[in-house]
This record gives structure tokens, C-alpha cells and sequence, in this order.
């Protein structure tokens, strides 16, 4: 008995080994064999670096946020240099702390009132805010002392940097001037920095600084005062002299200050706070954030063709928005190729390495990924959408190539481009529209454009799409518009939808994050609805899953309208239907919709 039992027991484990070692078996048979896409089969032939260089995100954030320069430059603007600050710093040891500074420094700094009071200020309310900049200094610092320390430039104006743009090489005034320094467009081509569509050099940190050590240089050849060197570098040397003449020819900057612009007042003061914090930060408990990535542990390498920041984050397996804080002067998130001029990238050392050690292997991708685009475009043409049946215009006043069209209560831009399957851009540009405003009453120009037969072609974007959809055969994006609110930012935006800001401002076009009230914004591009092709049949099987069918007009439905919703994107959610229907169908009179509402459909 006791045998038989033992038997059992040993056919049950040699069972069990055996089907362990089929499902074994089974299991390696059945692993699928993974293809290599070609961006993949080009880094494996990668020479490897160890050196590796891990960036903080969050210092990456302070690079592109605006935040301290909005808050310096309002502070700057307003602050009242009259108004006594309750802060614990006593007068006395001010004085010293100051007479100290002066010492060692070539400008005149000398106690008052107004600037203990902005001191105070400082102190106060921008604590955290000079905590941050402290960080980012450690990166520009350097840079900015190696260019003054050539023109014989106090190394003391590299302050000057945090009090015109926070150390952001990517703020813009309200006025246009751009960069670390704040250059004006006719100022910038002045000391020869390059402005195109592709290049803005204002923002290159490098070149900006060597055009502002210029701009002070003959400044002080000028006035030979460096205090009236800061005073003519924000109001100009146009005020600075008709200040002198106003004071009876005084020409120390303390003397002729009551006659100089309200913002120049207090900004030279401001400069002279900000470098008293930096001196003395440790005594006002501000514990500088510290940079992981500095100047130093950066390089640049010439680029021999043109690439985009995509690509080069593809290869060399880091983000995108290191590579645009890293190079802020390239406009586009593309570094050209124009003939005879060498273009940089900077990058961080290791990176370079990488890049140097396999430059035939990156060139050789960006052929090929410029190559398959090429042919993608051309296939999004040849399988582009069927006409679709002719848009009935509103009538209009015809005046040779353009019609009329009066502005309504309820209409906004997208609405108007959908009436007459137009662009919003096309329209702004043929009104000459900086905004995306339109006033009740006005008339707008529209382009009467003929049928012709390549009229249906779809834009390259939409040709994109197109592609996009085919290869990946998913299902139609819904085209998502957002118009901003006051208090909205990119930030709060992006995170209300989901997405990011980098996103947002590579939809939308913007250079900065900077937007204006009102502003229509796309927060999601819809894939254009592949229909089959009435002279190709190799892809009609393909692409009758990606068709969507328009419901019924005699079939009711109900919309509740969500956040980001427009009437202009819901009826793109429902092909054949018009803003005029869901307005006639829900007895709407204007566009205002909230979320929650709920609106009938084919009603």
C-alpha cells in the first residue's frame, strides 16, 4: 500500500516537471521577435560615454519660468521708494554694510533712504525669489563676467541682468525688448545680433552680454559715470542729458535723479539692492538654490545641416527642454543651415561627446527622417479627403478678390474661419489683426478664392495628420479650442487639459509664455478623416475603419458641454453640422455655452 502510494506521488511531481517544462517551451516559441525602428538601430551603433550628467528638473523649470520676472519687473515699477518698510535691519549697520560695498566697487553707493527702503522691500516680499536667482546665477554668472572682464565693464553690472529680465533669456517686456538684456528689436540690430524667423540672437546669452558690454562701454566713454550708465541703459542717454541740463548741469546720478523718468528712479536703486542681497544673503537667512548643470560643465559643437531639437533629444536620449534652456536663441525648436554661417548647439559635455563620437550616424538620421516626412507628405496628398459638398457663404459684398463680412454679437475669429472654411491666421493677416479681438460692427476682409482643382488639398499640418492616422490607425483626434480667462497662465492650462506647456506653445506658435486675454488657443490638433479614394484600391480596406459617419439629421443626441469647449469644436465633433444648427437647434443666441450645459444634437 505504503509503495503504491509512493508511485503516485513520484508520476504526480514528474507530471508536473514535465508540463513545467512544455508551458517553458511554450513560452519561448511564442516570445514575439521586437523590431528595431531605424532611430533605434542607429543608437545601437552608438560609442557609449560613462560620463553622465543628471539635470534637475526643477532648476530646468526656474530657466523657462516667468514668474520672478513678472514679479521683479512689477516690483521694480511700482515699488515706492518713499513708503518706510517694516523690516528687521537696522539703519546703522546698513550704513556700514553699504559703506563696505562701496569700497570695493566702482560705482558710487552711498546711503539713503529710498534704497534702504527697497532693500527692505526686497527683503520682505522676494525672500524665495532671490533664492532661486542665486541658483540660476551660478550659470550665467560666469559668462557674464568673462565678457565684461574684456571691455574693462564692472563685473558688478552682471546685477544688472537680474533686474532687466530675472535671468530669463526668454522674457519679453510688454514693449518687445527681448532676452537677459532686454535689447529692442532696432537695438539689437544695432550691435549686429541676428533676428529671423528661425534665430532671435537677443536671447542668446553669449551674444547678448557682449552686445550690452559694448552698449556700456561707449556709455562711459560718454557720460564717465557708471550710476548714469545704468540710468541711460533703461530710459536712454536722451533722458539722462536733459536731466543734466534740467538740474542746473549736475552729473552725479544722486544729484539729477527727481529729473529723470519714475522708472529710472528707482531703478538704479534696485540694481543696488539686488547686489546687496547677493553680498549679504547669508546674514538675511536666503539660502541660495543650487544648480546641478553650470556653465562649465556645458560645451557647444557646429552643426553641419539642419536638425530640429526633436531629433537631436531622439539621439542623444535626453529631454527637449533642456535643449531649448540650453539654446534659447533658436526660435523654432530648429537649428538651421544657412550657407557660409556656422551654427552652435550647446550641450552638456557628455552629450557632446556623444554626438562628436557618432556624428556620420546622426547626420545620417537626420536624412532619413527628413527623407520619410518628405514621402509621408506626399502620401498624405495622394490619399487626402473627397471634396466636400460647398460651404454656403453668407452673402457678402464683393470688392474684387475679397468679400465683406460684418462682425456680429457671438462671433468670434473661429467661428467667421469656419463660415467660410477659411484659416484664423489667413484672416488676421488679410485685417492686419495682432489679436485674435474682433470689435461688434467691424468689417472684415475675406479671400474669395476660385475652385480649383487642387483646392481640397489639405494644409501640411493637415497632411500630417493624415499620415499619423493611416500608420497608426487610431481613431479620429476632436479638435479642442480654449479661450484664455483672466488669471489663466500656460501652466494652469496645460494642467486643466492634461498636457504641457512646451505642447501648448508648439500648437499654438507662441515664442514665450506670455498670453493675452481672449486668446483663442488650440489645445489639441484633430487628425483629418481619411475617406476612401475613388481612383486607389490598395487602401480601401485599409482606411473604411478610420471613416466616421455623420449621424442622422433625423436622430436626436444629447452634448454636455465640457471644459474647453466651443460651439466651433463641438460641431467638428459631429461632421455635417454647422455652429448655425446646435444655435438654431438649442435656441442659442451667442456663443456663451458653460460646462455642464446640455445641448441637442440633429435635433
Amino acid at each position: 500500500m505504503i509503495v503504491k502510494k509512493l508511485s503516485l506521488v513520484v508520476s504526480a511531481f514528474f507530471s508536473l516537471a514535465v508540463c513545467a517544462q512544455e508551458t517553458a517551451k511554450t513560452d519561448v516559441e511564442l516570445k514575439p521577435e521586437v523590431k528595431l525602428s531605424y532611430l533605434d538601430s542607429i543608437k545601437s551603433t552608438f560609442k557609449k560615454n560613462d560620463l553622465a550628467t543628471k539635470v534637475d528638473s526643477l532648476w530646468m523649470n526656474e530657466l523657462v519660468s516667468l514668474d520672478i520676472y513678472d514679479d521683479l519687473t512689477k516690483d521694480i515699477q511700482t515699488i515706492n521708494k518713499d513708503v518706510t518698510v517694516d523690516e528687521e535691519l537696522p539703519t546703522e549697520l546698513l550704513k556700514q554694510r553699504l559703506a563696505a560695498m562701496n569700497q570695493k566697487s566702482p560705482f558710487e553707493i552711498q546711503y539713503n533712504q529710498g534704497l534702504e527702503n527697497i532693500i527692505k522691500s526686497f527683503l520682505k516680499n522676494r525672500k524665495k525669489s532671490f533664492s532661486r536667482l542665486m541658483a540660476l546665477s551660478e550659470y550665467y554668472f560666469p559668462m557674464f563676467e568673462d565678457a565684461f572682464a574684456k571691455q574693462n565693464v564692472p563685473l558688478e553690472i552682471k546685477y544688472l541682468a537680474v533686474v532687466e529680465s530675472a535671468l530669463n533669456p526668454k522674457a519679453v517686456s510688454k514693449m518687445g525688448a527681448t532676452g537677459l538684456w532686454q535689447f529692442m528689436y532696432g537695438t539689437g540690430k544695432q550691435y549686429a545680433l541676428k533676428i529671423d524667423s528661425y534665430i532671435d540672437e537677443r536671447s542668446d546669452p553669449l551674444k547678448a552680454t557682449a552686445a550690452a558690454s559694448e552698449y556700456m562701454t561707449k556709455m562711459y566713454n560718454i557720460f564717465g559715470d557708471w550710476e548714469l550708465v545704468l540710468a541711460s541703459y533703461n530710459s536712454g542717454p536722451g533722458n539722462v542729458t536733459k536731466a543734466i541740463r534740467r538740474s542746473g548741469g549736475k552729473t552725479s546720478y544722486w544729484d539729477i535723479r527727481n529729473y529723470l523718468p519714475k522708472e529710472t528712479q528707482g531703478y538704479v536703486p534696485a540694481f543696488l539692492a539686488t547686489m546687496y542681497l547677493f553680498e549679504y544673503h547669508k546674514e538675511h537667512g536666503i539660502n541660495p538654490e543650487r544648480a546641478v548643470v553650470k556653465n562649465f560643465e556645458t560645451d557647444t559643437v557646429a552643426v553641419k545641416n539642419q536638425m530640429s531639437f526633436k531629433q537631436i533629444a531622439d539621439l542623444l536620449d535626453m529631454p527637449q527642454s533642456q535643449i531649448q534652456l540650453l539654446n534659447p536663441s533658436y526660435k523654432m525648436g530648429v537649428v538651421p543651415f544657412y550657407q557660409g554661417e556656422q551654427h552652435f548647439i550647446r550641450l552638456p559635455k557628455d552629450k557632446v561627446a556623444t554626438f562628436v563620437s557618432n556624428e556620420e550616424q546622426i547626420y545620417a538620421y537626420v536624412k532619413y527622417d527628413k527623407d520619410f516626412r518628405a514621402t509621408s507628405s506626399r502620401l498624405a496628398v495622394k490619399y487626402a479627403p473627397k471634396a466636400k459638398p460647398a460651404v454656403v457663404k453668407p452673402a457678402a459684398v464683393d470688392n474684387g478678390d475679397f468679400e465683406f463680412y460684418k462682425v456680429r454679437k457671438g462671433d468670434n475669429l473661429g467661428a467667421i474661419a469656419a463660415k467660410y472654411d477659411v484659416s484664423i491666421s489667413d484672416i488676421k493677416k488679410w485685417n492686419n489683426l495682432k489679436t485674435n479681438a474682433v470689435a461688434i460692427g467691424r468689417s472684415l476682409k475675406i479671400k474669395a478664392e476660385e475652385e480649383t482643382p487642387g483646392k481640397n488639398i489639405p494644409a501640411a499640418v493637415d497632411k500630417e495628420q493624415a499620415i499619423a492616422s493611416v500608420e497608426n490607425k487610431e481613431k479620429t483626434a476632436v479638435d479642442m479650442d480654449y479661450v484664455v480667462m483672466a488669471g489663466d497662465n500656460l501652466g494652469s492650462i496645460a494642467k486643466k487639459f492634461g498636457t504641457t506647456i512646451v505642447e501648448l506653445k508648439e500648437l499654438n506658435n507662441l515664442t514665450s509664455n506670455n498670453i493675452g486675454l481672449g486668446k483663442t488657443l488650440i489645445i489639441s490638433k484633430a487628425a483629418i478623416v481619411i475617406e476612401e479614394p475613388t481612383s486607389t484600391a490598395i487602401a480601401s480596406n485599409s482606411v473604411d475603419s478610420f471613416k466616421k459617419k455623420a449621424p442622422s439629421k433625423n436622430v436626436s443626441e444629447d452634448y454636455y458641454v465640457k471644459k474647453g469647449d466651443s460651439l466651433y469644436s463641438i460641431s467638428k465633433k459631429y461632421p455635417g453640422v454647422t455652429i448655425s444648427d446646435i444655435k438654431k437647434w438649442n435656441g442659442i443666441k451667442d456663443e456663451d455655452i458653460k460646462p455642464g450645459m446640455k445641448l441637442k444634437i440633429n435635433g
